[in-house]
């Protein structure tokens, strides 16, 4: 029989196709695309939903589909060790700098152990919970998440249910912090809504936690001090703000604010006593003065997310001192990363400012402004802060970024809402496709190695990448994948073919690979077996669809979360270990 007839002629653990699972490897699982790859394990993909979230889906697997598989492995990690998951969520949640974008996949990994879990498991969640809700804001998600797992079915508002647990938990976010800090929250938002569109006061919080600022003086000893009973009752609504004020400086602070009438007296507010924008009337933050005022107390975040109103009300202009200000907080590297800021959120900061437009909801007249250049240039910085201060490894990287169609697909916006109906609606501003982070990703990277870093794109071919270290990131948001197919294993084998002997190679994909005649481990180890024997890879993921191209048995492949702002320090740590 002819070796071209022969059926057992194509088994070789070479050149295997992507559509069929390596020979002799049992625990290949098929992709969304068709192509086999490697599951990765149950704690992998917790980080990865933690880091990267879920919103708007991937080209495979729809939204809706992806956060309910990663529910599931958020459930199946609380059964086989809850505290290990309130340990992950609370390593991932304080990081600095940030690694996680959005908070909302900590908040709820941890509203379901506390739901969930077995005593050790809610026990250890309660004691995180201050750390990881660190705002009202955050803990209305915590409590809506709470309450959807394991609340009283078909309640509004707060729900009326609740354990001691529970109790225990919201009583320890009230008594976690020194009074008047707490009162700071309170004043900056006491009402929030939850994920699910609900009302949520942290008054109604409060009554939960049967924390009762009116059980005599013993329970006042317990409770710390007169100025935490003070706190508790503004916020109950049985302390008067008169009283409030006297013993609280955050009460009196906002109290003041509330009353200024003119632009005038709040920026004495705001200069003399360093009030939060939070506390000023609406009228008041459409003032330019005020908001000139505001440039150098507020947090890094507001000042962030505030640019295009202050652009659009004059406050920001070229050439004026409020501009220079601005600009030199913004490129302040130790600023960056003790604020928190990730990289996404400069990313969406670079877009949306230099779109110039913004629709805040689908029912929201679209606003309008004229960027600055100078604050563009400095948010490219601010971008490149984030992810910490990296020196040169010295070694000789190849970076693939995937760019097949698949990366052009999905995006994470920056606001949901839903319709009377209860549709979901995507509005604000999409942070970017898989595509533009890995690109963006890319070029952090060539920036940090200068000339020890090549970037190609992948799809069915090798495709010459558009980066360069100087590459200004506002490039990237018109560019557009090559499209087609996606074959991983090229990355490999073009390096072999090209004889570049290299130290480290980091691919950026969403790992739905299909189209090769022969696997990425397959090339990879035809790679080191001829050209660069001690070669490591790190396999980035652009979404959370639970597969990766990076065989988890070889210990010279790491596979991490994309959006992670460690990014860069893993790499080197990695390459150079």
């Amino acid at each position: 029989m002819s070796a071209r007839r022969d059926p057992l002629a194509r088994i070789t653990t070479t050149a295997t196709p992507q559509t069929a699972p390596l020979p002799g490897r049992a625990d290949q699982v098929r992709n969304a695309a068709g192509g086999y790859v490697w599951e990765k394990d149950i704690w992998r993909k917790l980080t990865d939903f933690l880091i990267l979230g879920t919103q708007g889906g991937t080209y495979y697997v729809g939204e809706q589909d992806l956060t309910t598989y990663n529910a599931d492995v958020v459930f199946e990690a609380i059964k086989l060790d809850g505290t290990r998951v309130v340990a992950l969520v609370t390593e991932i949640s304080t990081a600095r700098p940030a690694r996680a974008p959005k908070p909302y996949p900590a908040l709820f990994a941890l509203a379901a152990a506390h739901a969930l879990g077995d005593e050790a498991t809610k026990y250890a969640a309660r004691r995180a919970l201050p750390e990881v809700a660190r705002t009202t804001n955050h803990l209305s998600a915590w409590f809506g998440y709470r309450k959807a797992l394991h609340g009283k079915a078909g309640a509004r508002g707060t729900s009326p249910v609740t354990g001691a647990s529970l109790r225990r938990a919201l009583a320890g976010w009230f008594l976690s912090a020194t009074p008047d800090r707490i009162a700071f929250k309170a004043a900056k938002a006491a009402q929030r809504k939850t994920p699910q569109g609900e009302d949520f006061a942290l008054r109604d919080a409060l009554r939960l936690a049967h924390i009762s600022p009116a059980l005599g003086a013993g329970a006042r000893e317990r409770l710390d001090d007169v100025a935490r009973h003070t706190m508790l009752g503004w916020i109950a609504g049985t302390v008067s703000d008169e009283v409030a004020r006297e013993a609280l400086p955050s009460v009196d602070a906002y109290l003041t604010a509330q009353d200024v009438t003119t632009s005038g007296e709040a920026v004495a507010l705001v200069t003399e006593r360093g009030v939060p924008w939070e506390f000023l009337p609406d009228a008041m933050l459409r003032e330019p003065a005020v908001w000139e005022a505001l440039i150098d107390t507020v947090g890094l975040t507001a000042l962030i997310r505030n640019l295009a109103r202050m652009t659009r009300i004059g406050a920001l202009a070229p050439m004026n001192r409020a501009s220079r200000r601005v600009v030199a907080r913004l490129t302040d590297r130790d600023a960056v990363v003790n604020a928190r800021i990730h990289p996404m959120d400069a990313w969406l900061a670079l877009r949306v400012y230099g779109s110039g437009h913004s629709q805040p909801s689908p029912q929201a007249r679209e606003q309008t402004w004229r960027p600055v250049p100078v604050v563009l240039d400095a948010l490219e910085e601010t971008f490149d802060a984030a992810f910490g201060a990296v020196e040169p490894t010295g070694k000789r990287l190849l970076v693939a970024v995937d760019s097949s169609g698949s990366m052009s697909w999905g995006s994470v916006m920056s606001n949901h809402r839903r319709d009377e109906h209860g549709r979901r609606q995507a509005c604000g501003s999409s942070l970017g496709t898989p595509y533009e982070v890995g690109c963006a990703m890319a070029v952090v990277l060539s920036r940090i190695e200068r000339g020890n870093a090549h970037v190609i794109d992948v799809d069915t071919r090798v495709h010459d990448s558009r980066i360069t270290p100087p590459t200004n990131l506002r490039e990237i948001a018109a560019w557009s994948p090559s499209g087609g197919g996606t074959d991983l294993s090229l990355p490999f084998t073009w390096a072999r073919e090209q004889r570049m002997e290299v130290d480290g190679i980091v691919v950026f994909t969403d790992n739905e690979t299909w189209a090769g005649r022969q696997h990425a481990s397959q090339a990879l180890t035809a790679y080191r077996r001829t050209t660069a024997p001690a070669a490591r890879v790190v396999v980035t993921s652009m979404t959370t669809s639970g597969y990766t191209i990076g065989d988890p048995a070889d210990p010279g492949v790491l596979n991490v979360a994309g959006i992670d702002a460690s990014l860069p320090m893993l790499v080197n740590g990695f390459i150079d270990s």
